[in-house]
């Protein structure tokens, strides 16, 4: 190859580099805008399951901060079968809103393994600043389920709910 068709392919191969760039940036961008307008919902692993009046659910559990504090926002369904567990290291009384929620939830709230209050069919906010919802109560753990689902359940105050926490697999 002479030192022409050397600088040809030399000036290709950077315009393509460039162009890919280009492309590449502006992908990025176009991803970023569109999760920004429209965010998305964090789906969790199961990592534990309860057994509520014979109904196995499967629970996500929101470990972290930041899991707690993103909960089930931005999610537009939830199955029978499926909810959120957000469990706390100290008792304590807490209070759980809708912001960002855009479906109606049944929020059960727990004490050692009993069912202290229900907030049935909590609808999502539409008000600033948002409601709460929570007893005036110490509990240590929620569990978030579909909206109407306590009550198909059959679920009442002073029950007793038992989580198992699964094994988690080592394997990615």
């Amino acid at each position: 190859m002479n030192r022409k068709n050397s600088w040809v392919v030399f000036l290709l191969i950077g315009v393509l580099f460039n162009s890919g760039a280009v492309i590449l940036s502006s992908t990025l961008l176009a991803t970023a805008s569109a999760s920004e307008s429209q965010p998305q919902g964090q789906i969790l692993p199961i990592a534990a399951k309860t057994n509520i009046k014979g109904q196995i659910i499967e629970l996500e559990v929101a470990q972290t901060p930041e899991q707690q504090a993103t909960g089930l926002m931005f999610r537009d369904s939830l199955p029978d079968n499926r909810g959120m567990l957000f469990s706390f290291d100290t008792p304590q009384v807490t209070s759980f809103w809708m912001k960002n929620v855009s479906i109606s939830l049944d929020m059960i709230f727990l004490y050692q393994g009993k069912v202290k209050a229900i907030a049935a069919n909590v609808p999502p906010c539409t008000t600033n600043p948002c409601p709460v919802y929570g007893p005036k109560t110490i509990i240590d753990q929620v569990i978030e389920l579909r909206g109407g689902r306590a009550k198909e359940l059959g679920l009442k105050v002073n029950d007793l709910v038992q989580i198992e926490f699964l094994a988690q697999s080592s394997e990615h």
